[in-house]
């Protein structure tokens, strides 16, 4: 079964139901399905899609975005979410990688979506001369052209359905490829997680370019005949109010927003009676944020996951909240989880290994990169390369990261993708880029090159950074070395460089 039919069956159980509710307008499940399938007459009869073609999404958060992964689910299509907030060079990349045929624009980053360098073909529909692809615009045109016949019914429940881009460690960001059924059984995992019901009322605050804000509450709510709220983007003051006004069950925040919401002025008589359960992840989350909310008497259940397990693999259930704090949980209902030492072999309880997953909702492979795909998938099992540890009840707590990666407000950011573009700088001999913890943002990224002391401009490496690299990516402070220590094989200390930051970072705060 499809993600669309899903959906079709729950609009035939409850067709004047509230769905959606954005901006002002509310969606029925029955005017969902029904603005579903013209959204899929425009894919396939104004911009000439077919199945197996690749469209991206580019924009915030919106109706129109929800509306085209069930379209794509219809007409067999694949759906790449673009993330605003990549810089256009990065996003022109991922366009061309996956070779769009389209690419459709909310309305507010039309603009935007203009600076990337033109990937496909059919990047502007004929039909549309005055728009990329904006769907308010389509979606005028084909209430008029729109028919039963029209209505391509391609889908079928193997096929690909997104793939998300996520950085990778040599730069370049890879593909994870998400079947429908994939999604699914994610939705299978977050029922049984936030024990989901058609009585719930998600509130969607977080961008649904990741898979935390599109997969975990938001996709599996509508499939369970539940009402979203979407907010377009988060804004703690909005946000607060709307716990009060809509009376949302479940939301999914990560501790960047958790913080901004506490450091609200609004937060101390904010009315969170509503929330049976808040979600959380994306990172090691502080535990001060967690028992900031339980003092609320809002259980706070935690998330482990990945783009490539969309993303629902180890979870915390509600009655687990209050009990287990720190915990990242057990294993989702459909997923087996392995921790490995060096070898594959699995490590005994309370010893540290790597999280392996392998479930239904595990994608099945990266994008046109059988190299990435070989090295993170054995056997269907996804090596996550996160360390953890189980306790004697089953329970799992993430213990550190292998990987270099630094997640900073809940993105993720590789440090190779910034060391590529440091080193073509004219006078940077060579970079790293480690990150530093930050009491606001969880980790900041921090530069050190190898330069001489009279060539060393950080201004002009903040320049050749901007239009190529996302604003969130770029090294919060640059700092200047001779040269790096290195072992015997020529591999730099990245510990050692991270000390010479903190030392640099402890000297300055002692002079100032």
């Amino acid at each position: 079964m499809t993600l669309f039919n899903r959906l079709s069956d729950v609009a035939l159980a409850a067709p004047d139901k509230h769905a959606l509710h954005f901006e002002g307008k509310d969606w029925t499940y029955g005017g969902l399905v029904t603005e579903i399938k013209k959204t899929a007459c425009v894919l396939c009869g104004d911009l000439g899609l077919k199945r197996g073609d690749r469209f991206g999404y580019y924009g915030a958060n919106t109706d129109e975005q929800l509306l085209l992964v069930f379209a794509a689910s219809l007409a067999g299509l694949i759906m790449v979410p673009f993330n605003w907030r990549l810089a256009p060079m990065e996003l022109s990349y991922i366009a061309e990688h996956c070779r769009l045929s389209a690419i459709l624009a909310d309305k507010d980053f039309l603009a935007k979506a203009t600076e990337l360098r033109q990937p496909c073909p059919s990047i502007a529909a004929e039909a549309q001369p005055d728009a990329l692809a904006s769907l308010p615009t389509l979606r005028h045109s084909v209430t008029e052209i729109a028919s039963p016949s029209c209505i391509p019914r391609e889908g079928v429940a193997d096929d690909p359905l997104l793939i998300v881009y996520t950085s990778g460690t040599t730069g370049r960001p890879k593909g994870a490829v998400l079947t429908q059924d994939a999604v699914i059984a994610n939705a299978e995992n977050s029922f049984a997680m936030h024990e989901m019901s058609a009585d719930d009322h998600i509130l969607t605050i977080l961008p649904m370019f990741h898979v935390g804000g599109l997969n975990i509450q938001t996709v599996p709510a509508l499939l369970a005949g539940a009402t979203v709220t979407l907010h377009r983007r988060f804004e703690p003051g909005p946000c607060l109010a709307a716990f009060e006004t809509d009376r949302p069950t479940l939301t999914v925040q990560v501790p960047a927003t958790l913080e901004a919401l506490m450091a609200h002025a609004d937060w101390a008589k904010a009315d969170l009676s509503s929330l049976r359960a808040l979600a959380t992840g994306s990172t090691d989350v502080p535990r001060p944020l967690i028992k900031a909310l339980h003092r609320r008497d809002v259980p706070v259940i935690q998330i482990y996951g990945a783009s490539e397990t969309a993303p629902i693999a180890i979870c915390q259930r509600p009655g687990d909240a209050f009990g287990t704090v720190g915990s990242i949980g057990q294993a989702a209902k459909l997923c087996h989880i392995r921790l490995v030492d060096d070898t594959g072999a699995d490590v005994p309880e309370g010893e540290k290994g790597e999280v392996w997953v392998r479930g239904p909702n595990v994608m099945s492979h990266y994008w046109e990169n059988p190299g990435a795909t070989a090295e993170s998938l054995t056997d269907g099992w996804f090596h996550s390369g996160d360390v953890a540890y189980r306790d004697e009840h089953g329970f799992y707590w993430f213990a550190d990261r292998i990987k270099n990666v630094i997640i900073s407000g809940g993105e993720n950011i590789y440090p190779a993708e910034i060391e590529r573009l440091l080193r073509d700088v004219p006078f940077v001999s060579d970079a790293m880029v480690t990150g530093i913890d930050d009491d606001r943002w969880g980790q900041v990224p921090m530069a050190v090159v190898t330069t001489s002391p009279d060539l060393f401009d950080p201004n002009a490496i903040f320049d050749h950074l901007s239009g190529t690299l996302a604003r969130y990516k770029h090294p919060k402070r640059i700092f200047r070395v001779d040269h790096f220590p290195r072992t015997a094989l020529g591999k730099v200390l990245k510990e050692d460089v991270k000390a010479l930051i903190l030392n640099l970072l402890i000297k300055e705060s002692s002079i100032a």
